[in-house]
């Protein structure tokens, strides 16, 4: 048991400790993936904030929020405005926490009541006898190969799922921060250390 442990731990320090050079691949990763959703995300809100306000305000098909034209602003400028703070890596751990806001109430007040999947099952006899009497629509009546080309129909469910994703890459990088060498917070970080701006204590 112990020639198995020791032969384990010496595979796990040769495989992984050779990525640790890679240590600033998945925040990079995280914040590529992120960045364009958000910037989509904010710039249509910005460009319709009239219908973005009605929708955030009105209880019978919107959200019932209150105060509906602040929270549509604070909604769609920390989408926009984080967007280009997650590209470039600048303040990526203070960014990410109004994000993570803005998911939590997207997941709570639209999705919520969807249930999970973004996607509805096609495989749900409820969803297929809808798919199929689409499709058979869409034979009879329309260009069914030119509409098909590029994928199959599906239902648009609209659960959290997106949303948690999201939620769990924001709190990810709350813990990573931007990484190194691709990120404006690790040549702040180096320009400006820390230690050179911490308060005095006891033991310094």
């Amino acid at each position: 048991m112990n020639r198995l442990a020791s032969f384990y731990y010496s595979l796990h320090a040769g495989v992984f400790g050779s990525l640790r050079h890679l240590d600033w691949l998945p925040a990079l990763a995280l914040r590529l993936y992120l960045a364009p959703v958000f910037w989509l995300a904010g710039v249509q809100k910005i460009g319709a904030m009239d219908n973005t306000i009605e929708w955030f305000g009105n209880p019978d098909w919107g959200l019932g929020l209150p105060f509906p034209a602040l929270l549509a602003h604070l909604a769609a400028y920390t989408e926009a405005i984080g967007a280009l703070l997650l590209l470039v890596g600048l303040a990526t751990r203070w960014v990410a926490l109004p994000l993570l806001v803005t998911m939590a109430v997207a997941a709570l007040t639209v999705h919520w009541q969807n249930g999970w999947a973004a996607i509805a099952d096609s495989g749900s006899p409820e969803v297929a006898v809808r798919l199929g009497a689409a499709h058979d629509l869409l034979r009879e009546h329309g260009n069914y190969a030119w509409l098909m080309e590029h994928g199959n129909l599906v239902v648009l469910n609209n659960g959290v799922e997106f949303a948690v994703t999201y939620f769990i890459m924001l709190l990810a990088l709350v813990w990573m921060g931007g990484g190194r060498f691709f990120s404006a917070d690790y040549y702040l970080s180096r320009l400006f250390p820390r230690h050179s701006y911490s308060r005095p204590t006891m033991l310094d």
